[in-house]
C-alpha cells in the first residue's frame, strides 16, 4: 500500500468515525430516513401534565381525562414578548371552538425567576383576557415531559390521545385553525 493511497484509507475512514456526509446515494438516505423519524415524534402519545404547581381557571387536569377531545397545549410564560403575541391567536382558537370541543391547556413555564410567582401569573391571565385552563409548571416537569424547548410552542393532541400537530414560535395560525377545524369535523 502506498503512502498516498493509506492517507485517502485513513481519511476516509476519519469521515465515518466523526459522521460526515457523504455524497450522492449516502446523502439521499441520510434525508430520507430522517423525514419518518420527525412524523413518527409528531405522532407520538401526549404526555400527561407533570409537577405542576398550581392550576388557574380550572381543577387540576390529566391528559388521560381528555380523551375524546382535542387539546391545543400552549407552552408560554408571560415574560415573553413571542409567546405574548401568540395569545390573542389562542384565546380566538378557544373562543371559536370550546363549544365545539376543543380544550386549550396552557402551560406556564417560567424563564426567569419573577415568572415562577403565582400572584404574576394570575395577573398576566386577567390582563390577556385568557379564561381556559393555565398549569404553572415551575419545575419544568410538563415541559421536559413534552420535550419542548421554546417559547411559544403550541402542540395539537387528537382524540386519541396523539400529538398530530406541533409548531414552535409564533405563526401557523391558519394551520392550526385548521387541523383543529379537521379533527373536530372528524368527531361530529
Amino acid at each position: 500500500m502506498t503512502i498516498r493511497s493509506l492517507a485517502a484509507s485513513a481519511s476516509t475512514i476519519a469521515l465515518c468515525l466523526i459522521g460526515a456526509p457523504g455524497a450522492g446515494i449516502a446523502g439521499e438516505t441520510a434525508r430520507n430516513l430522517a423525514a419518518p423519524l420527525a412524523v413518527a415524534e409528531a405522532q407520538r402519545t401526549a404526555p400527561n401534565f407533570a409537577g405542576i404547581s398550581n392550576w388557574f381557571n380550572s381543577a387540576p387536569l390529566n391528559i388521560a381525562n381528555l380523551r375524546g377531545k382535542v387539546v391545543l397545549v400552549d407552552f408560554w410564560t408571560y415574560g415573553c414578548v413571542n409567546c405574548v403575541n401568540t395569545l390573542p391567536h389562542v384565546t380566538q382558537l378557544y373562543a371559536k371552538y370550546r363549544d365545539r370541543g376543543l380544550v386549550v391547556v396552557g402551560i406556564h413555564t417560567p424563564e426567569f425567576p419573577f415568572e415562577r410567582s403565582a400572584s404574576n401569573v394570575q395577573a398576566a391571565l386577567k390582563r390577556h383576557g385568557i379564561s381556559y385552563p393555565v398549569a404553572q409548571d415551575n419545575d419544568s416537569q410538563t415541559w421536559n415531559a413534552y420535550r419542548n424547548q421554546y417559547w411559544p410552542a403550541q402542540y395539537i393532541i387528537d382524540q386519541s390521545g396523539k400529538i398530530v400537530f406541533q409548531h414552535d414560535g409564533e405563526g401557523q395560525y391558519e394551520e392550526m385553525d385548521r387541523t383543529i377545524a379537521r379533527l373536530l369535523n372528524a368527531s361530529s
